[in-house]
């Protein structure tokens, strides 16, 4: 007997890039979201036990990378542009970003604006900056998409449902 509450597991193909301030993109790739808790061995001097015990340590997010089809000119250019330029006559500003994996289900929502309250899952990365770009590589003799690449590094990651 089949149970009406099965639940599929969400696909990886339908997410949402939002970048505070820089809008977004139409991005084709992320990888590298990822938390680790370092692991703290203590030992007292008088503990019968010769085994230290663990504790957990500070979290740290490895950098994170989006790939994109090269656009022109866009609010996401520019802050990419401040971020890797040589000459640093500003401060580097540092935005939140959303991926958003969306619900792409029979009873999920149709629209980009109904996905707010939909089952999906939302990372938020705080306090991220582009760390490294990567131009497109160029080739005459095909007709791919031409696909340009940043590395966000980042200081704290949420996760919401």
């Amino acid at each position: 007997m089949a149970d009406s509450t099965m639940k599929y597991p969400l696909t990886k193909m339908n997410f949402i890039v939002s970048i505070d301030g820089a809008g977004g993109g139409a991005f084709s790739e992320v990888t590298g979201m990822e938390a680790t808790v370092d692991v703290i061995e203590f030992r007292q001097g008088n503990s019968n036990s010769l085994a230290p015990i663990k504790i957990p340590g500070l979290v740290k997010h490895g950098n994170v990378t989006l790939k994109y089809g090269y656009v022109r000119e866009t609010a996401l250019k520019e802050w990419i542009i401040k971020c890797v330029s040589d000459t640093r006559g500003e401060k580097i500003e540092k935005k939140n970003i959303s991926i958003e994996l969306i619900d792409i289900s029979e009873t999920a929502p149709t629209t980009v604006s109904e996905t707010a309250n939909a089952g999906g899952i939302t990372w938020t990365l705080k306090n991220a900056w582009v760390t490294k770009y990567s131009a497109p590589d160029l080739n005459a003799t095909t007709s791919e998409v031409a696909i340009e690449s940043i590395e966000i590094a980042y200081e704290e990651m949420t996760v919401a449902k």
